[in-house]
C-alpha cells in the first residue's frame, strides 16, 4: 500500500492530540499532586514574545482542523479559544479527534495538487495540497505540541520521549 495524504495526516493527527492529551494529564495531575495552580503552566511561555501553554494546545487543534477541513473541501469547525483549564484543554483536543474521525480517505486523497491559500492579516501563503501537509501542516502540528510539552518538561512535569511518542 503506498502512502495517501490521508494516511500520511489523519491517524498521524490523531494520535499526535491523543499524546498531547495524555501529556497534559501529567501535567494535571503534577499540579495536583504539588499543590501547584495550575495556572503556572497554562501561562508558562518559553519566551516573553511567544504564545503560553493553552494557546500552543489551541493552535495544534486549530492547524489540524483547519487543513483536514480545507483539504476535503468542507467548512472549518470554529472553537471559541477560551479554554482556561487542563480539562478544557483534553476536552477541544477530544472535539478535534472526533472531528478528524468523521474525515473519510475519499475526502482527502487525491488533493495532492489543491490549490489552498492561507489568509493571515498581515500575509498570504499559497500552496498545492501535498506541499500544504508535508511543509506547514505537520510542522505547525509537530511545533506547537512539542512547545507544550517542553513547558510541561521544564516546570517539572515526569515526561519523556514516550510521551510524545504515544504508544507505538
Amino acid at each position: 500500500m503506498s502512502l495517501t495524504m490521508y494516511s500520511a495526516f489523519i491517524p498521524v493527527a490523531i494520535r499526535t492530540l491523543q499524546n498531547l492529551s495524555a501529556i497534559l494529564a501529567k501535567g494535571a495531575a503534577h499540579c495536583e499532586a504539588r499543590k501547584i495552580d495550575p495556572n503556572a503552566f497554562l501561562s508558562a511561555r518559553l519566551y516573553p514574545d511567544m504564545f503560553p501553554l493553552s494557546r500552543q494546545v489551541q493552535i495544534a487543534s486549530d492547524t489540524v482542523k483547519g487543513a483536514a477541513a480545507r483539504l476535503a473541501g468542507i467548512e472549518i469547525p470554529r472553537y471559541d479559544d477560551n479554554e482556561t483549564t487542563f480539562a478544557e484543554l483534553q476536552a477541544r483536543l477530544d472535539k478535534t479527534v472526533a472531528f478528524l474521525k468523521t474525515i473519510q480517505p475519499a475526502q482527502i486523497d487525491g488533493k495532492e495538487d489543491a490549490d489552498i491559500v492561507l489568509s493571515f492579516p498581515s500575509r498570504t501563503f499559497e500552496f498545492k495540497g501535498q506541499a500544504y501537509l508535508t511543509g506547514w501542516v505537520l510542522p505547525n502540528l509537530y511545533f506547537h505540541t512539542t512547545t507544550a510539552y517542553g513547558l510541561l518538561r521544564h516546570g517539572g512535569v515526569d515526561l519523556g520521549k514516550a510521551d510524545y511518542l504515544g504508544g507505538a
